[in-house]
């Protein structure tokens, strides 16, 4: 079989699972429930992609995301709200915010590794939510309330959104774009060389790479990732607060990051999708469901960093060896 032929049948088989997973929700009954359920695994899977590439590349644990997830839904907001722009405009603008929030943080924490790294991100965070708690144009404790549908004009009609129904086809989209980004970062140059700056340091440095530039680059391109969800996520309940800075989003990044396992391409849709499941499903209340995301982050941290794909991938060893 040719190449273009194999690449034909490849297109068309993600034709058919896209096809597939857009009509899941009517499938499954189509409440209001379950599109919640699917809009909300897409937006927090692409929050999580986010993180994850700077610590599935660079081997970083960046404490900091939630400023780019917040910072995203707080522009929308603004934007929204009191200059009525469109779905288009706020998304560019979370974009461009989000771009000169990471290089400030990235060029901030140039000369940082490892465990300084995340304190100094994790800081800024807190500087940021308590900027936003305290600031009153920034709706301050209260946040931002009365966020307008969504509107993406496009030539002779304009998508809408102000229900999950409606929302689905756009966090799906957005989803599907996050995933071909991080495919073709992780087949780049800079993907390329983010790993061997990770695992061989001195190697990459004899090969005339910049760790410090190197670094900088992915942690200021995975910071648009996230600040989309955010921008969506804003659109989706209609409001954004101080409380998109809680602990519980950050967690919920790392969790989702690691749970499948690190540099697997749809880790953090499954794990985010797992996550979701049990707290939407299995819930054990509030409280209960962040004490059991914690569990699970430090039990796999902890007992299996390779994570639920290194499980299977040892099953498997062991079927074949019996």
């Amino acid at each position: 079989m040719s190449q273009s032929a194999r690449a034909a049948g490849r297109f068309a088989s993600l034709a058919v699972l896209l096809a597939l997973v857009y009509v899941m929700p009517r499938w499954l009954g189509g409440s209001a429930l379950v599109y919640s359920t699917f809009v909300t695994v897409a937006i927090f899977s692409v929050m999580a992609y986010g993180t994850d590439m700077v610590l599935s590349y660079l081997g970083e644990v960046s404490l900091g995301h939630t400023i780019f997830w917040a910072g995203g839904g707080y522009v929308a907001a603004l934007l929204a709200t009191r200059s009525g722009a469109n779905g288009w405009a706020t998304a560019a603008a979370a974009v461009a915010v989000a771009l000169a929030l990471a290089v400030v943080l990235g060029l901030t924490t140039l000369r940082t590794r490892e465990f300084v790294f995340s304190l100094v991100t994790y800081a800024a965070a807190v500087v940021a939510m308590e900027i936003t708690f305290n600031w009153a144009a920034l709706g301050g404790s209260d946040g931002i309330i009365g966020i307008p549908k969504l509107m993406l004009p496009l030539p002779g009609r304009a998508l809408s959104g102000s229900s999950s129904a409606e929302l689905w086809p756009v966090a799906l989209a957005l989803l599907v774009l996050t995933v071909a980004f991080i495919h073709r970062f992780r087949r780049s140059r800079l993907g390329l060389a983010a790993l061997m700056v990770q695992m061989h340091p001195d190697l990459a440095a004899a090969l005339g790479l910049d760790p410090r530039l190197v670094r900088l680059r992915v942690f200021v391109i995975s910071a648009p990732v996230s600040a989309l969800a955010g921008w969506l996520y804003a659109y989706q309940r209609a409001y954004v607060g101080p409380d998109m800075f809680e602990s519980y989003f950050l967690v919920l990044m790392l969790t989702a990051a690691v749970l499948a396992g690190r540099r697997v391409l749809l880790g953090p849709v499954i794990g985010t999708a797992l996550i979701l499941l049990q707290q939407n499903y299995l819930s054990l209340g509030g409280d209960g469901d962040r004490i059991v995301l914690g569990l699970v982050l430090a039990g796999i941290l902890i007992f299996w960093p390779q994570g639920l794909v290194g499980l299977w991938q040892l099953a498997a060893r062991r079927r074949r060896a019996a």
